[in-house]
Formats: C-alpha cells, sequence, structure tokens
C-alpha cells in the first residue's frame, strides 16, 4: 500500500527569495548611487585642475604610465589624473593602485599637490613652461608665489637643477628682506624728516607721505604672505595624512593635537593684532575713506 506523499511547503523559502532579492536591489542601488557620486565629484574636480582626458579607472591608468616616461609636464599630467582617480576608487584602496603604478606615497602626494598650485598659480604655470627637470620643478611647487614672482625672467632657469633653483630662491628671499629692512630704515627716516618740517601752504602732503604709503602696502603684503604659508602648512598636513593605515592614522591624529593648537594660538594672535588695528583705524583714518 503506497504512502501519501506530503506537499512540500514552499512558502517560507519563497518569502527568504524574495528577502535576498531585495536585499540584492537595495545594495546594488546603493553600490549605483555610490558609483554616481564618486563619478560627479570626479567630474568637478576634472573641471578645476583643467583635466579633459577619460573619466575612467583603465584609461587613467593606462595615461599615468604615459605621462611618466615625461618630464614636467608628466609631472602635471599624472597629477591630475592621479587626483581624479582618487576621487573615484574606493576608499583605502586608491594608495595600493598608486603602488601598482609604481608611486609611492610620497611621489603621489607631491604629484598631486603639483597639480593643484599649478591650477590655481600663473607664476608656477609659466615657470612650469620653462624648467626642464621635474625635480626642479617640484622644488618650485614648495614656494609661495611671492617668491616665485622673483625668478620670472632669470637667465638659464631652464638649465637650473633644482639645488639651483633653491639657492635662487634663498638669495631672492635675504635680497628681498635687505631690500624691505633698508627701505623700512629710510621710510622711517623719511617720515621723521618729512613731519618734522615746518609745514608751508605749499606742501605736497602725498608725495611727503608716500614713504609710510609705501610702508603700509608692504606690510599688507607680509600679512597676505604669512596667512598663505598657514595655509601651505595646513594643506601639506592633511596630504600626509591620507591613506594611512589604521594604526598610523591613531598616531597622527594625536600628533595632530598639538599642531591644532599651535596652529589655533597663530590665528587668535594675528586676530587679537588685526581686531586692535581694526578698531584703531575706524577711530581715526576710516574718518578720510573715499566715499
Amino acid at each position: 500500500m503506497s504512502r501519501n506523499k506530503k506537499p512540500v511547503e514552499t512558502g517560507i523559502e519563497i518569502e527568504h527569495d524574495e528577502s535576498s532579492l531585495a536585499r540584492a536591489e537595495g545594495a546594488a542601488t546603493e553600490l549605483a548611487q555610490i558609483h554616481g557620486e564618486q563619478r560627479q565629484a570626479a567630474q568637478q574636480l576634472a573641471r578645476q585642475i583643467g583635466y579633459e582626458g577619460t573619466l575612467t579607472v583603465g584609461a587613467l591608468e593606462d595615461e599615468i604610465r604615459f605621462y611618466q616616461r615625461r618630464s614636467v609636464e608628466a609631472v602635471l599630467e599624472c597629477g591630475k589624473r592621479l587626483l581624479v582617480l582618487k576621487e573615484l576608487t574606493p576608499h583605502g584602496e586608491f594608495m595600493s593602485r598608486c603602488e601598482l603604478l609604481g608611486f609611492s606615497d610620497r611621489t603621489a602626494n607631491r604629484f598631486m599637490q603639483a597639480a593643484v598650485k599649478t591650477a590655481k598659480s600663473a607664476n608656477l604655470a609659466n615657470l612650469a613652461a620653462q624648467v626642464k627637470s621635474a625635480s626642479a620643478f617640484l622644488e618650485l611647487v614648495t614656494h609661495d608665489d611671492d617668491e616665485l614672482a622673483a625668478l620670472e625672467g632669470m637667465d638659464a632657469i631652464d638649465r637650473m637643477s633644482a639645488s639651483q633653483l633653491r639657492a635662487a630662491l634663498r638669495k631672492s628671499r635675504q635680497e628681498g628682506q635687505r631690500k624691505d629692512e633698508a627701505l623700512h630704515e629710510l621710510n622711517a627716516e623719511n617720515v621723521q624728516l618729512k613731519l618734522a618740517s615746518k609745514v608751508v601752504a605749499l606742501t605736497d602732503w602725498p608725495a611727503a607721505l608716500e614713504p609710510v604709503t609705501a610702508q603700509i602696502a608692504a606690510a599688507g603684503r607680509k600679512l597676505a604672505m604669512a596667512l598663505s604659508e598657514l595655509e601651505t602648512c595646513r594643506i601639506t598636513i592633511f596630504t600626509s595624512g591620507q591613506n594611512l593605515s589604521d594604526h598610523e592614522r591613531a598616531t597622527f591624529e594625536a600628533a595632530l593635537q598639538h599642531v591644532a593648537g599651535v596652529y589655533q594660538e597663530a590665528l587668535e594672535r594675528a586676530e587679537r593684532l588685526l581686531e586692535r588695528e581694526r578698531l584703531t583705524y575706524d577711530q581715526t583714518l576710516s574718518n578720510f575713506e573715499s566715499a
């Protein structure tokens, strides 16, 4: 006598399959959203740095290999592509891709910094067309825009090595400091002589006050340079701290506490001095501003 077969209950399995399908669809949607955000960020970055090439990981890696065989142009083009590649790769994978391409962490960061700074600095962009050595160009990247302006028109700059450029910049900086000091002393002497002299109806006051006006302008340039140096320090710190391991990041962030304290102290000191000078200005010279 045959036994009756029990019907197979499939309700639970169907419910399980539907749940798995829903999770898979959700994961696929989330992944597509992440990829879309990465691509949008990469497109925005490409516009900012003047990159007009392909926005795919494979093409970027092929072009990076191509530009590695060239010099200053190679540094800039590799830097642009590394920046875009970083936007397109998932978190934590960028440095492994750099290693496969033959870049150390330090070299990749220097190339990316060069691309960003050249896109912002007309002086550096002009020098990039003159300097032939990649190491010499990377030396220029570490200097302020005002220092780079002093190199414009310098003879034989295209044949200078990194050490020669460093020496030229140091000499230019020292000459500028001596010139500022001499101008400061001369201006102070001229101001005292001018203001101590007898005021007559025919005094040419614009000319008489020109020395102190030049001194004010020089002080403003020094303020801007000091703030630019602070910005460069901050960018360098966070560029160095990218793509660290969990252990390295912990020690790095611990060290940042001291750095942040020093940075905050510098800002507060500058703010106090500027606030005091602004208050004095508002009570005095601001009354003579042009309408």
